[in-house]
């Protein structure tokens, strides 16, 4: 898709690689509507956009809710002038590293609410809209974590699988439209989804899938993932890989799954002391 003067819809604009994917498309001359449940978070990303920021509107909502996410193709219309072309949803949380049988039910819930149905949500509240577009896209992010399972991550890593065969059927399902479809799977990124999360390590300190990675591997930096999102949506790639270890995660999945679960279960659980 080329980018210029169309307008893309962003959850999580407010910080981490939502923010930087909003401020990297608005440099390319498109139109921007920000997500997130903060506010302030919204405000920053649009003074850190400069003079592009007269093309980034703030949405502060939560995208659990879904009287308001059905709401916002109109409010976003409003805003700009213009129907929506894109949707990219990258809002998202982790839970307390633990294990399942530690985790609360509550805690579950939470995260398959925010990860899975605030995914699902925007992609129905925009659909129809997308389909009466000249060219239109979804990005959905699924995970390192939706390839191998991450011990101690094991509901975000489920909310993410779901994401992943929500996003495949959606690629089946509009193969013959003029709306492309990305599925993203992001690895370790220097972010800060575990403060965003409210959560913490046990004994104290962040606590995130992130965190193990980064036991073992180093961090991309939030720019350089941005970018890689950026040229996705323009190359029109469905799967893209972002993270240094991504691409690795990916190759264990395929060649030797039960192997490679069982690596990926020790080298965690040793870093994170489960």
């Amino acid at each position: 898709m080329q980018v210029s003067g169309k307008l893309i819809v962003i959850t999580g604009a407010g910080n981490g690689m939502g923010r930087e994917t909003a401020l990297q498309l608005l440099e390319k001359g498109a139109r921007v509507a920000g997500v997130d449940l903060s506010a302030e978070g919204l405000s920053e990303t649009k003074e850190l956009a400069g003079a592009n920021g007269a093309r980034f509107s703030e949405h502060a909502l939560s995208v659990t809710d879904r009287a308001a996410v059905e709401a916002l193709p109109a409010a976003v219309e409003e805003a700009h002038g213009q129907p929506a072309d894109g949707i990219v949803n990258m809002a998202g949380i982790i839970h307390r590293f633990a294990k399942v049988q530690d985790l609360d039910i509550e805690e579950i819930e939470r995260v398959m609410n925010v990860n899975y149905w605030g995914t699902v949500y925007p992609v129905k509240a925009f659909l129809p809209v997308l389909l009466r577009r000249p060219e239109a896209l979804i990005v959905n992010f699924a995970s390192m974590g939706a390839l191998l399972p991450v011990p101690g991550q094991g509901a975000y890593g489920s909310s993410k699988g779901a994401i992943r065969l929500f996003t495949d059927t959606l690629y089946a399902e509009l193969a013959d439209t003029r709306v492309q479809v990305h599925l993203v799977f992001p690895g370790a990124i220097a972010t800060n989804i575990s403060a965003n999360s409210g959560v913490s390590a046990p004994g104290g300190g962040a606590a995130t899938a992130e965190d193990a990675q980064k036991s073992a591997m180093q961090p991309m930096d939030v720019r350089d993932a941005g970018a890689i999102i950026v040229r996705g949506i323009e190359s029109g790639s469905y799967r893209v890989m972002i993270g240094k270890d991504a691409k690795t995660f990916d190759r264990l999945a395929r060649l030797s799954p039960t192997k490679s679960i069982r690596m990926i279960a020790k080298k965690v659980s040793e870093a994170m002391g489960l």
